[in-house]
C-alpha cells in the first residue's frame, strides 16, 4: 500500500503502457503563512502582494489541479501581446474562458476589476483635467478610445469655470450627421445647463485627420451653439497615441 503525505495532495496522469506519473504540490492552505496571499495581506498589507497574488485573492479558488495563484499565473500571461495585468483590459470573457478553471463568473470577477481600475484611474485624472487643454484631453481619453473598433463621438458638458457636469456617448459607429445629432447635442446641453461643450470621438484607424464630414458636422455645431449661447470649445479626435485639435488647427 502506498501512503502520502498529509502535506501533499497528487494528480495521476495516465500515459502509455499503463504507467502512472504522480506530480504533487501543496495546497494554499499548505504553503508557509508568509507566502498565503490572504495572510500576507492581512499581515503585511494588500501593496505588499504581488500581481499574482492579488488576483489569487480575488479569484478565491482554483482547482484540483491548480492552486489559486497558479491559476493567477496563467491569466497574468495568458495574452502574450499584453503580458500581466494589461491584458485584463484587452480581453474579453470568452477568452478568459478558456482558461482552464475559468468559469464564467470567475471570468466577470475579473473584468468587473479591470472596469474599476480604468474608472478609478480616470476618476483621478479627472480632477487634474484641464478641458480647455487639447492635450490634456486627449490624454485623458485616449487609452479609453484609442483601441476602440468602432467610432464613439463623446459630449463633454461644462460649466462656466470649465470644469466638466456630465460626459455623454451620443453615437456609437460611423460618424455621420444622423448620428451625431444636433439636436440631441443641445437639448442634453440644456438640460444640464452647460455653457460650454466639447466634442471628441476616435478614429479606429488610428489616423486622426479631420474627414470632410467632420468638418460639416462640426461648423453645423458650432453655428447652433451660438445661436442658443453654448459655446462649442473643441472638437478633438483620437487616433493611436496621437490626436488633432480643431481649435489648434483653426478648423473652428
Amino acid at each position: 500500500m502506498i501512503s502520502f503525505s498529509s502535506q501533499e495532495r497528487f494528480s495521476f496522469v495516465s500515459e502509455r503502457k499503463g504507467v502512472i506519473k504522480m506530480e504533487s504540490y501543496l495546497t494554499v492552505k499548505e504553503l508557509p503563512r508568509s507566502e498565503r496571499p490572504y495572510e500576507k495581506a492581512e499581515e503585511y498589507g494588500v501593496e505588499s502582494l504581488s500581481d499574482a497574488e492579488l488576483l489569487a485573492v480575488i479569484i478565491r479558488t482554483g482547482s484540483r489541479q491548480q492552486r489559486s495563484i497558479d491559476l493567477a499565473h496563467r491569466i497574468l500571461n495568458h495574452k502574450a501581446e499584453y503580458p500581466g495585468l494589461l491584458g485584463l483590459f484587452y480581453t474579453t470573457r470568452e477568452e478568459l474562458m478558456k482558461i482552464t478553471g475559468i468559469g464564467k463568473v470567475k471570468a466577470i470577477q475579473l473584468l468587473a476589476v479591470a472596469e474599476l481600475s480604468k474608472r478609478l484611474s480616470r476618476r483621478r485624472r479627472k480632477e487634474r483635467v484641464s478641458f480647455q487643454s487639447p492635450k490634456a484631453i486627449s490624454q485623458y481619453y485616449m487609452e479609453r478610445l484609442r483601441h476602440e473598433k468602432r467610432e464613439k463621438m463623446i459630449l463633454i458638458l461644462l460649466d462656466g469655470k470649465n470644469k466638466a457636469i456630465k460626459e455623454i456617448i451620443i453615437s456609437e459607429g460611423t460618424v455621420n450627421a444622423s448620428l451625431a445629432s444636433t439636436r440631441e447635442i443641445f437639448i442634453e446641453a440644456l438640460k444640464y445647463e452647460a455653457v460650454y461643450i466639447v466634442l471628441l470621438h476616435n478614429h479606429p484607424s488610428g489616423d486622426p485627420t479631420p474627414s470632410g464630414q467632420d468638418i460639416r458636422i462640426t461648423k453645423l455645431i458650432r453655428e447652433a451653439g451660438e445661436l442658443v449661447g453654448i459655446s462649442l470649445l473643441d472638437h478633438v479626435i483620437i487616433g493611436d497615441c496621437c490626436y488633432v485639435s480643431f481649435r489648434e488647427q483653426d478648423l473652428l
